[in-house]
């Protein structure tokens, strides 16, 4: 963590402009041997916070004229001192910048690491941390809310306010261990047993909306099941607005799960083409359609598409496979290939499958019909409430983890109240509960847990 790291933090590839990142004592001085200004003014006597115009020169070459901002500790994302090079978009230039640093003893920096140094410089906690990537990969305004709420602290300052209120009583309770003779009672029980009832309550609120965090950070899955040629990768495509999938009059065109993630009105759906439902001898087929019911057992939301010039028979057959699949899904029937029916034909078909509980539609997926209607139900069927700017989500499954096992230990505390075990078991409880909060936020730590969870990091970030 002494050395000086640098890394492009803008994404690869060629663009209008680059970003060069450098962080370490020392960053500004290096960046100085290659760095000239107009004026001639170094960058060591600039103020914080400066922006100064130069060009890069390298074994006595111009690699481009650029802008560089000084950052000085512990002012700076990662509380040390740092430059930013903002270069031309250009690849070449990015890598001939980069070898000039590394040839002045710069490291390249690993995934994470920026982040990282501003975790371990207590810029932010664990938890913040890794809202920075949630917030890089937010692609709905729900995800981006949740995050940023996340990397204010609104989540961390949840858990400490829980994890003080433990301690304090702890405390006591370790106190009454060291007069074992004096059967002394430090912690008021009574207390003890309505503050662990009150952090039970917050702990499985958080962790419930886990369901609901995970949904909007990856996704509302939505699976789109039906006959085969009912139109299912047409309307993906169509969803998509690409030709994602491979459409075909040829039965059994889709053999696998073909998956994709699109934004509806700052919505997140992720949907899931699957290999149409039939009767057949294929061994690939078969195992495209064990998957189609795989998918629909993990998804919120069920299309169900119809083929409106298949005979009601067929349809029904089919739907003694289907419909049990479907028991606390959110279905949305949709009759498709409308255009080539008349209304009286239509009318006599809208009224199949009695049984099941859904909304109905009828659409040309082919000819763009009634499209737009099928994206407002989609969004109805999501029922994502407003995300407000201090509601506290959460998106990450080691958060949840953490969550359910501080939420089991916090019971055995109120349990072993009600039965009246020992202090030196209700102390041990309530520690493994404020040992799982503090991992959440980095508190409890190791430098395994630690490198597993910047390593998902971008190198840059």
């Amino acid at each position: 963590m002494n050395d000086i790291i640098c890394a492009v933090s803008t994404p690869p590839g060629m663009g209008a402009i680059a970003v060069i990142r450098l962080s370490g004592e020392g960053s500004i001085a290096v960046t100085d041997t290659l760095f000239v200004s107009p004026s001639g003014k170094k960058l060591a006597g600039t103020k914080a916070n400066t922006v100064l115009f130069g060009q890069i020169v390298f074994n006595n070459e111009v690699t481009d004229e650029v802008l560089v901002t000084v950052f000085r500790a512990p002012h700076s994302f990662t509380g040390e001192e740092s430059v930013e090079i903002s270069c031309h978009g250009s690849v070449y230039i990015q890598q001939k910048i980069v070898e000039a640093l590394i040839a002045r003893g710069v490291r390249l920096a690993q995934p994470g690491e920026f982040t990282r140094r501003a975790f371990g410089n207590g810029k932010f906690d664990l938890s913040q941390a890794e809202a920075v990537a949630d917030l890089i990969a937010s692609a709905s305004q729900a995800s981006h809310r949740v995050a940023m709420n996340q990397m204010r602290g609104g989540f961390a300052g949840k858990l400490a306010e829980l994890r003080d209120k433990l301690l304090q009583f702890v405390s006591l309770v370790e106190l009454e261990l060291d007069f074992p003779e004096e059967d002394v009672e430090f912690a008021n029980r009574q207390k003890l047993y309505e503050l662990t009832e009150e952090i039970e309550r917050e702990i499985d609120k958080l962790a419930r909306s886990f369901q609901l965090g995970n949904v909007i950070k990856n996704g509302i899955p939505v699976a789109i099941i039906g006959e085969t040629n009912a139109g299912k990768s047409t309307l993906l495509n169509l969803l998509l607005n690409e030709e994602k999938a491979i459409v075909s009059d040829i039965h059994g065109t889709t053999r696998d799960v073909i998956e994709d993630t699109v934004n509806i009105s700052g919505v997140s759906f992720r949907f899931i083409d699957t290999a149409g439902i039939r009767h057949t001898t294929d061994t690939i087929e078969t195992m495209g359609i064990e998957r189609t019911f795989q998918k629909i057992g993990q998804a919120s939301i069920v299309l169900w598409m119809i083929d409106l010039t298949t005979p009601v028979e067929k349809i029904e057959s089919l739907a003694e496979s289907i419909v049990p699949k479907l028991a606390d899904k959110h279905v949305l029937l949709l009759f498709n290939k409308a255009d080539l029916l008349p209304d009286a034909e239509r009318v006599e078909k809208e009224h199949i499958l009695p049984e099941l509980k859904a909304e109905r539609l009828f659409i040309s997926a082919k000819k763009q019909q009634h499209t737009d209607v099928l994206q407002q139900l989609l969004l109805k069927a999501a029922a994502i409430p407003q995300i407000g700017e201090h509601d506290v989500i959460v998106t990450n499954l080691r958060h949840y983890e953490a969550l359910v096992k501080a939420l089991e230990a916090v019971r055995r505390v109120k349990e072993g109240l009600e039965i009246g075990i020992s202090s030196d078991f209700i102390s041990q409880d309530i520690r493994e509960c404020m040992f799982y909060l503090g991992e959440i936020t980095g508190q409890i730590s190791t430098d395994e847990i630690l490198g597993n969870i910047f390593s998902k990091f971008c190198i840059g970030k």
